[in-house]
C-alpha cells in the first residue's frame, strides 16, 4: 500500500556559506525566514507561500562529497548536461520578466522550449553552483 496523503514537505540544501545561500533564495524566489530548531550545526528554514519549504544546513567540513556541481569531477556544469542534473524546480507565471530579471543581475540563464511547445525553462546555479530551473507551462487551447 503507497503512502496516502503525501505532499511535499522540504528539500534540504548543504552549505558552506548558508547565510549567502538563503539571501539568494529569498531575494530572487520571495522565501521568508522562519523559526528553525537549534541543532548542533547551523541551520536556516525559509518558506514559499502557501507551503513549499527549503532547509539550508551548514555543510560538514569533513565530508568528500563535493559541494556542488563546480567542484565536482564531472562536467555538471556544462549548460548541455543543465535539463538531467540534479535540481530544484519553480513554476512562475511571470517567466520572461522574472528570467530578464535574473540576467539583469548577472546570473547566467540557459532557456529552452520542451519540442511540444508547452513548457518553457531557465536552467541557472545558484551561488554553490545547484542548478535551480524555472518552468512555465503553456496551456495551448485548440481553436
Amino acid at each position: 500500500m503507497a503512502a496516502q496523503g503525501t505532499c511535499l514537505n522540504h528539500v534540504s540544501r548543504e552549505s558552506s556559506d548558508i547565510k549567502r545561500l538563503a539571501q539568494f533564495y529569498i531575494e530572487i524566489f520571495g522565501f521568508e525566514k522562519v523559526e528553525a530548531p537549534r541543532f548542533e550545526f547551523d541551520v536556516i528554514w525559509l518558506k514559499l507561500a502557501p507551503s513549499f519549504y527549503l532547509h539550508l544546513i551548514e555543510r560538514d567540513p569533513t565530508t568528500k562529497l563535493p559541494e556542488g556541481p563546480w567542484s565536482a569531477t564531472s562536467g555538471i556544469a556544462d549548460p548541455k548536461n543543465l535539463p538531467r542534473g540534479h535540481h530544484v524546480c519553480f513554476t512562475i507565471s511571470n517567466f520572461d520578466s522574472f528570467v530578464q530579471k535574473l540576467k539583469e543581475k548577472g546570473i547566467e540563464v540557459h532557456e529552452r522550449t520542451q519540442p511540444d511547445g508547452k513548457t518553457k525553462q531557465a536552467f541557472f546555479f545558484d551561488p554553490d553552483g545547484e542548478i535551480s530551473v524555472l518552468c512555465l507551462y503553456i496551456i495551448l487551447i485548440p481553436k
